[in-house]
């Protein structure tokens, strides 16, 4: 992509916009190393119709039809929704892509469901991944890497099914519409799912430097609801990694085949330090 000219307007506007990229960014890696967030995760546990104890979880867990149940030792408790529980518990049905979050020694337990599973994730914050976490290498922002898109809905959502970072698991969102935009002339278009804020759009892409620069599997961008023309913004400098791009104790859902891009979006967050080859921490 061609540079700005470099006049004094031009200077003071890539000023402000590198400020503002720079916040944003440094409050994405702040959330991102929460104690307890996904890079303090420390395992994935699937449920099962059968009781099971896992290594960093107390108590012994089944789940069925009526969701997952925990039967606690004579010296082992949780809590939940501020309250000491011991003995038996049962959670209730977990919608999909839904959790609770329960205080456990050292930590806090999410219990989840994802692809039609319930699952366990133990959150610890001296987990060494998150002890040792120093930042997400990222393409320098650019302002020409903003670019403007067209929202075209779909007469109906469509129910999209997408692989997972897990073999054999499957996500399935409803996607309103794809957003048509283009890169150096070149016409494109990605398919959108709902975002986290009303009227939001999110995507699931890869591109060129999937696997060379950013990783293979997927990158997301978060776009704000399109204007009353179906405008979009799609700012790729803020192209970032799920948490599977970190830790093998995710889930995540992989780009629909449509969303795979020709060109090279050269903007956004790289490969983590985690993954590349010879990291103590690689396990990919």
């Amino acid at each position: 992509m061609s540079n700005d000219a470099a006049s004094p307007v031009a200077t003071d506007h890539r000023r402000d916009f590198i400020e503002a990229w720079q916040q944003w960014h440094r409050r994405h890696e702040e959330t991102r190393a929460d104690p307890h967030g996904f890079l303090a995760v420390t395992g994935l546990h699937w449920l099962t119709s059968g009781p099971q104890r896992f290594p960093d979880v107390p108590g012994e867990w089944h789940t069925g039809d009526d969701g997952p149940v925990v039967a606690l030792g004579d010296d082992e408790e949780i809590i939940v929704d501020g309250r000491l529980v011991r003995g038996r518990y049962e959670f209730g049905p977990i919608a999909e892509r839904a959790g609770v979050t329960v205080g456990v020694e050292g930590g806090v337990l999410e219990v989840a469901r994802r692809g039609g599973h319930d699952i366990l994730r133990p959150r610890r914050p001296d987990h060494p991944l998150r002890v040792d976490y120093r930042g997400t290498p990222t393409y320098p922002p650019h302002p020409n890497w903003v670019l403007t898109g067209r929202f075209v809905p779909f007469d109906t959502p469509r129910p999209t099914t997408v692989g997972a970072a897990v073999e054999g698991l499957k996500h399935v969102y409803d996607a309103p519409g794809r957003i048509e935009f283009a890169v150096d002339g070149v016409p494109l278009s990605l398919t959108a799912f709902n975002g986290v804020r009303p009227g939001s759009l999110s995507v699931l892409f890869t591109d060129a430097t999937s696997g060379v620069t950013t990783y293979p599997a997927n990158r997301s961008l978060s776009v704000a609801a399109p204007d009353e023309q179906g405008r979009v913004t799609l700012d790729f400098n803020r192209a970032t990694n799920l948490p599977c791009a970190y830790t093998d104790f995710a889930t995540c859902p992989l780009p629909p085949a449509e969303n795979r891009l020709s060109v090279a979006v050269e903007a956004g967050e790289k490969t983590p330090h985690e993954r590349l080859a010879g990291s103590p921490a690689d396990r990919s």
